[in-house]
Parts: C-alpha cells; sequence; structure tokens
C-alpha cells in the first residue's frame, strides 16, 4: 500500500490514497465550527432561554461537545480497529448527514433543546472519526511521509475550524428579512457541508482492519485503562500521549481566553478577538507544515522539544507585551492595527502557536510509526480521552485562577512557566527527545548535514549500523540520520569526554573495553549489544575500535563478527564524510578542540547509507570494502 515518496507533503492531496480522506476530514471539521459557533451566536444574541443565559451558552455547548469524548472514545478506538476504516468513514459520514437533517428542522423551527442534542451528536461524529484519523495514515504513508502527512492534516483541521468560526459567524449575523435569513442560511449551508463530506468519503481507499476478530469491550472505564496499559509498554509512546494532552491544556488556555482578552486587555471589539484566532489558527498551521522541511521527511522527535522551548519563550513575551497596555475605548480591528505594540502581542500569538505546531506533528506521528498496528486506533482513542480530561482540568484551573484576582496576562505568563517545567519533566523522563533534539542542532545548525541513503536504515526490526569514526560527535550525527533510536557500542574513554559522556550515558550507549583490558566487561558489552538486537533493535557500532588519527579509515576489529555470530542480522554499511578537521576530530593530536571554529559554522558533513548485508555475507574486508566505497 505504500508508495514512493512524493516531492513534498502537498503531492499527496494529488491522490487517492490521501486527498479524499483530507477533504473529508476538512469539511467534517469545517462544518462542526460553523454549527457550533452559529448555535453559540444564536443563543447569545437572538433566541433567549431561561435555562441557558447568554453568558453560560459558550461554556455549556462546549462541555456537550467534549462529553462524548470521554464516553465514546474507548469504544470507537476498538471499532476502528475491527473494520476497515475507508468503511467507518462513509458510515460516519453518513451520520452527520442525518445530524444536519435534524440540526434543519432545529435552526428553522428554532429549537434549542433540538439544537443542542445536535452538538452532543456532533460530538459523538468527532469521536468516532478521531481514531479512524489518525489510524488511516500509517497505512497509507511510508515513515517519510508520515510526518509530512500529519502536518496537512493538523494544518486542514485548523484551517476549517477558523473557516468553520467565519462561515457561521457570518450567516447568523444575516438580518431576518435577507432573501435567507440566518439560522436557515446556517442549516443549509451544514447540511451542504455534510453531503459534500459523504461524496468525498465514497472515493476512500479501502483500508483493511487490523485486528478483525477483535471482540468490542463496551465498559469505556476498563478499556480506557487497558489501552493506557498498552501504551504504558512503549514508555515513548505513553510519554507522547501525555505530551500531546497537555498541547491541548496549552491551547485551551489560549483560545479559551481570546474574547476576554480582547475585550479587557486589549480593549478591542468582537473583530479583534476573531482576528486573534485568526493569527493563532494560522501559526499552528504554519508549524505543522514546516514539520515536513525541517524533520527531512522522517519522524523527527527532536522538533519537540524546540517547539516546547518557543512556546514558552513567546507565550512569556505575551504576558511582557501585554501586562500594562495602557486603558481605552473599545477599538475596531483598523484601530488596534495602528499600534505597534499590538503588533508585538500578534506576533508572540502566531509564533507560540507556530511552535505548537512544531511540538504537536511529530509526536503524533511517532505514535502511530511506534504504536502497534493491531491496538493504534485504541491507542489514539485513549489519547482523545486524556485530551478532553487536560481541557477540562485547563478550564477549571484558568476559571480559578481568575476567580483569585489574576488577571489573564498573568495566567499567559503562569502557563509559560509551566509549559517549561512540564516539557523538562518529559524529556528527561524520555531522554529521547533531548538526544534527538541535539542532534537536530547539530546537524542543522553547527553544520550543513547532507544525507543521502537514509532508506536503507530499516525502519522497523533488528540490524547493525556499522559507520567509519572520524570524530567524538558522530554517534549524534547517527542519531539525526536515523528514523529511530539506535543503541550504540561505544568505546568505554569517550564517556569520559565532558557533556558528551552524560549524552551517550543519557542514550544507554553500551561502554566496552578492549577484552585485553578487561575481558568482563567486552563479554557484558557484547551480551548487552545481543539484547539490543533481540528487542528488533538498532545495534551502532564504529568497527575500527577508535576515532581516527589520521583521518583514513582503519582496519576493523572483529567484534562485529562476533556479535553477528550470536545474533544473524542485516548490517547497513555507514559513512560519515568531511568531518576530519572539524572542532570534534582528533586533527592535529586533539587539538582541534581548542579552536571551535577552525572550521567554521556550517561547514559541509556528509553521510551515506549503503544497502545492507546480509548476515552471511558479511566478513571484515567486505564490510570495510563497502565502508570505503561509501567514502569515495
Amino acid at each position: 500500500m505504500h508508495q514512493d515518496p512524493q516531492p513534498n507533503q502537498f503531492a499527496l492531496l494529488r491522490q487517492r490514497r490521501f486527498a479524499p480522506f483530507f477533504w473529508t476530514q476538512f469539511l467534517g471539521a469545517a462544518n462542526d465550527n460553523v454549527f457550533k459557533f452559529a448555535f453559540t451566536m444564536l443563543v447569545t444574541y437572538r433566541v433567549h432561554v431561561d435555562w441557558l443565559p447568554p453568558a453560560m451558552a459558550g461554556l455549556v455547548i462546549g462541555a456537550v461537545f467534549i462529553l462524548p469524548f470521554l464516553l465514546f472514545s474507548a469504544t470507537s478506538g476498538q471499532i476502528a480497529d475491527k473494520f476497515d476504516k475507508a468503511r467507518l468513514t462513509r458510515l460516519v459520514k453518513s451520520l452527520e448527514l442525518a445530524i444536519m437533517a435534524l440540526g434543519t428542522a432545529g435552526l428553522f423551527l428554532k429549537l434549542v433543546p433540538v439544537l443542542l442534542a445536535c452538538i452532543f451528536l456532533l460530538g459523538l461524529h468527532s469521536t468516532l472519526f478521531g481514531p479512524v484519523k489518525y489510524a488511516y495514515l500509517p497505512q497509507h504513508l511510508s515513515e517519510r511521509e508520515l510526518t509530512g502527512g500529519n502536518g496537512m492534516i493538523e494544518m486542514g483541521t485548523f484551517v476549517a475550524i477558523l473557516l468553520g468560526n467565519v462561515v457561521g459567524g457570518v450567516l447568523i449575523a444575516l438580518p431576518d428579512d435577507a432573501w435567507l435569513p440566518a439560522a436557515e442560511a446556517v442549516a443549509l449551508t451544514c447540511l451542504a457541508l455534510a453531503a459534500l463530506g459523504r461524496l468525498t468519503a465514497q472515493f476512500v481507499p479501502v483500508t483493511p482492519s487490523t485486528e478483525p476478530g477483535l471482540a468490542i469491550n463496551w465498559n469505556p472505564v476498563s478499556e480506557t485503562w487497558h489501552n493506557l496499559r498498552l501504551a504504558h509498554g512503549n514508555i515513548v509512546v505513553y510519554r507522547s500521549l501525555l505530551g500531546i494532552s497537555w498541547m491541548w491544556f496549552f491551547g485551551a488556555v489560549f483560545l479559551a481566553q481570546f474574547p476576554s482578552f480582547a475585550k479587557e486587555v486589549l480593549h478591542g471589539n468582537e473583530h479583534v478577538a476573531s482576528a486573534l484566532l485568526v493569527v493563532f489558527s494560522l501559526g499552528i498551521g504554519v508549524g505543522s507544515l514546516l514539520c515536513e522541511t525541517f524533520s527531512h521527511r522522517h519522524v523527527e522527535i527532536g522538533l519537540v522539544p524546540l517547539g516546547a522551548i518557543g512556546m514558552s519563550v513567546f507565550a512569556g513575551d505575551l504576558y511582557l507585551a501585554s501586562r500594562a497596555l495602557p486603558p481605552s475605548e473599545l477599538m475596531t480591528l483598523g484601530a488596534f492595527l495602528t499600534q505597534p505594540a499590538h503588533w508585538r502581542v500578534l506576533a508572540d500569538l502566531f509564533a507560540l502557536s507556530l511552535f505548537a505546531g512544531l511540538y504537536s506533528v511529530p509526536m503524533y506521528a511517532l505514535i502511530q510509526l511506534r504504536s502497534p498496528p493491531s491496538h493504534r486506533a485504541r491507542i489514539i482513542a485513549a489519547n482523545n480521552i486524556l485530551n478532553a480530561i487536560f481541557m477540562i482540568v485547563s478550564s477549571l484551573l484558568v476559571g480559578a485562577l481568575l476567580s483569585a484576582g489574576f488577571t489573564v496576562p498573568q495566567v499567559f505568563g503562569l502557563t509559560a512557566l509551566a509549559n517549561a517545567v512540564v516539557g523538562l519533566y518529559i524529556f528527561l523522563l524520555v531522554p529521547e527527545y533531548l538526544l534527538r533534539f541535539v542532534a537536530f542542532i547539530l546537524s542543522r545548525c553547527v553544520y550543513r548535514f547532507r544525507v543521502t541513503g537514509d532508506e536503507h536504515i530499516p525502519v522497523s526490526g533488528a540490524a547493525v549500523i556499522a559507520c567509519n569514526h572520524v570524530s567524538y560527535v558522530d554517534a549524534v550525527l547517527l542519531m539525526a540520520a536515523s528514523p529511530r533510536p539506535i543503541r550504540f557500542l561505544m568505546d568505554h574513554r569517550i564517556f569520559a569526554v565532558p557533556v558528551l559522556g552524560w549524552l551517550f550515558r543519557l542514550a544507554k550507549a553500551i561502554p566496552i573495553a578492549p577484552r585485553s583490558e578487561d575481558p568482563a566487561a567486552y563479554e557484558a558489552a557484547l551480551a548487552a549489544a545481543d539484547q539490543v538486537l533481540a528487542e528488533g533493535d538498532l545495534l551502532g557500532i564504529f568497527p575500527e575500535g577508535a576515532i581516527t588519527r589520521d583521518g583514513q579509515l582503519g582496519e576493523f576489529k572483529g567484534g562485529v563478527m562476533k556479535i553477528l555470530e550470536r545474533r544473524p542480522v542485516p548490517v547497513v554499511p555507514v559513512a560519515l564524510s568531511n568531518l576530519w578537521g572539524s572542532f570534534f576530530s582528533r586533527i592535529d593530536g586533539g587539538r582541534a578542540m581548542v579552536s571551535p571554529f577552525r572550521r567554521g559554522l556550517f561547514s559541509p558533513v556528509g553521510l551515506a547509507a549503503g544497502a545492507p548485508l546480509a548476515p552471511d555475507e558479511v566478513t571484515l574486508p567486505v564490510l570495510r570494502a563497502r565502508v570505503q566505497g561509501l567514502l569515495a
């Protein structure tokens, strides 16, 4: 089902495996928000009912919409794993069409209870579709396309939310004497969007069940707990679920406060509040799309710490930029934009949402890639429940802070601090994020890193990565090029190098001493290396046994053959080029490290990976010749 990688993520919009699904989810998200926003405005300004006062309308409608995520996510995840996802997509879009037919009657007759029931049903529709959406992509996209595909989905979702709010607001503001009155215009628009979504769903390609024999557990509590325990089996996946939920907590703080922030702090009218939503949505969209560019078309979780840093920095600056704005009469959007101080506020808002996009997309892609295919939809469903809980907690905490006398800018500042603490906690709990961030910075900000042949590094299954050894940062650059973690077998002396030693211990690198020095440590290292391969992971080795002292490829030692005797697995030859003479090499007897800029920043460095060798093809001369050929 996987096809060759495309030139960029936008090429996916020309392919049936992606385009119908993209437009189906886009139209669904837009429709939800047209209806929700129009209904909120309707009960706020036009239809008054005693049991739903205008001040509570937005809160009640939001709560009713999110309730199905808590009640039915566990069940929807099982359904998505058990049945064909294309068939489910069509059934869910047929349900949307029925909901919009009921909504049309409610809008024409202005029956608020019926409209509130439709909000609940739209939440159910989104709950059923959520696990399908994220479990669908890994069945149709390769690892190299997964980040770009997720970026497109995230961008499409936020653009659809934005357009839905704009269209809903415009339609519900139509005068009663218009040729098509407001409520009727909303009803027909929603019906048309649902019909169009059902049409695009018809073209979604077959996506077979990943667990057809699954017996559905209808108890949402026990099933959610089961799925979280399942995710906990892979600690990186489990922490990523919590990381995504934290992003929803963070985003909810800002989205919920836009109206009050615009009016009470920025002294702008409702158009200014809408402008904040536009800027926030555009930032998320741009950040989501940039993930593929920055990741070199891999699932690059090194972007996650970068995103977290940007979220805290710009949320903190938003607090600084908005805490002492002078009071004034309510401004129109035009008047608001004439103030230079307000441009800083908008820039901060755009930047923090852009970094939120960089933070979230790789996490979603990582969960899709690392979750067992048979349970992928259920793990994503459990994540949806966590997201809903975190958003509810966010609302309660922000409400408590505001009631305690904190201002909206102070709430933003506290959120920036909390994000920094949570980010640091997650990255220390899961060092892979921090390690990939260091590799990301080194390969893009210190060197101009060019990678070729990385498709030969397997995305699943055990393999040995055999590379020449030129510098102290070879392992870090290999991390940057690999689509998944590598456990390295490394000379025990490198662990004494400041900072790098700590980094390699964090990466769970395996120290090895020469057999002549410490036979017991040598055997223990080989046993640990064998365990890495037994678990289906990648093992990185430097067969020369030490960093080159003359820039030439040295003779290969026999350790790699001993590893293959214990566990025959493919061996991928890799060559690093143009690192000799750099800050981290041993040129001039190792004195290069006293001259940090001897080669300058952004000097070109290359990594080339060759086709894997089968275990029975590997000999030391053959492996060395392959690496030498890659260097040439």
